[in-house]
């Protein structure tokens, strides 16, 4: 058995997220406190909202990344079990890095409030946009190509992929796609990430990036910019600054998971947008999600 832990992104949060896990395990507990420590006033947000304070970028970011390190040492320290592999879907590659212990709580916290700020100052808003879309990602690519202003940001599912880019641009691809039977919709975001949009955010983290202390993983984490493992923290700075800019391969992330011999799926956080994910580019995967208290001590495989 190989276990490949998944982390989600943006979008996944709720207000309360954690609560009862901060309750049960000490260990999830340590990781709220930190998250005081590091960043005053976002343990309140969490806990307590409004959802609208959540939901800001600036502030879901880190939130993110200390409820899915929290459920993910709390089901460390309950079942001992060590996963193989890792992965996280945007900003969820920063806490999977946590977990791999290549990066610390402390930093990961630091860089994602950083990243969150620079990503929302890149563009001003209104000016970009995002569009889900349903069809053959080989035609989305080709219609990119040929519209200035739109490119694929996410490779989701083998037939969901996310565009982004300047709003024009995107309304262009969107009608463009409709022409060829594809389905297009709208996203409510607050800025287009992981489009050449967001190059001041990544130029704006990469100083932070250089200067941040990463260590050898302790498992392989894959990379979205390369579908591909990566143990050399030398390389983590590139990559999580291309990142910014760059599509999301999560198809081929879970392709080459699953071809390294993971055989059980597990998103830790809240919400189950990864395992449904990982459900429609492999039909037959095991998946689990570890989000809750309930989760964590009902875990078996």
């Amino acid at each position: 058995m190989k276990i490949a832990a998944l982390f989600p992104g943006q979008g996944s949060h709720s207000v309360g997220m954690g609560a009862d896990l901060t309750a049960a395990f000490p260990e999830a507990a340590e990781v709220y406190t930190q998250v005081e420590h590091v960043l005053p006033g976002l343990r309140a947000v969490i806990e307590q909202g409004p959802p609208d304070d959540l939901t800001l970028t600036a502030n879901q970011q880190p939130a993110l990344v200390a409820a899915s390190v929290a459920a993910y040492r709390a089901w460390r320290a309950h079942t001992g079990l060590t996963p193989a592999f890792a992965a996280g879907h945007s900003l969820g590659e920063y806490s999977a890095l946590v977990a791999a212990d290549a990066l610390s709580l402390g930093d990961a916290l630091r860089l994602t409030r950083q990243r969150g700020e620079l990503m929302q100052a890149a563009v001003p808003v209104g000016a970009g946009a995002m569009s889900a879309v349903m069809g053959d990602p080989a035609v989305v690519a080709e219609v990119c190509a040929g519209t200035e202003g739109a490119q694929p940001a996410n490779f989701n599912a083998p037939t969901q992929t996310v565009i982004s880019g300047t709003k024009g641009g995107v309304d262009a691809a969107n009608a463009a796609l409709k022409a060829r039977g594809l389905k297009a919709i709208p996203l409510k975001v607050s800025a287009p990430f992981h489009c050449p949009l967001m190059a001041p955010a990544a130029a704006g983290l990469a100083p932070e990036l250089q200067t941040t202390a990463f260590a050898p993983p302790a498992f392989p984490v894959y990379a979205n910019v390369t579908a591909q493992p990566n143990t050399d923290p030398t390389a983590l700075p590139g990559l999580l600054t291309e990142q910014i800019t760059g599509a999301v391969r999560w198809v081929e992330t879970i392709q080459a998971l699953a071809a390294a011999g993971a055989d059980v799926f597990i998103e830790f956080g809240p919400g189950t947008v990864l395992t449904g994910l990982v459900k429609r580019i492999l039909p037959d995967a095991r998946t689990l999600n570890v989000g809750t208290a309930a989760q964590v001590q009902d875990f078996t495989l």
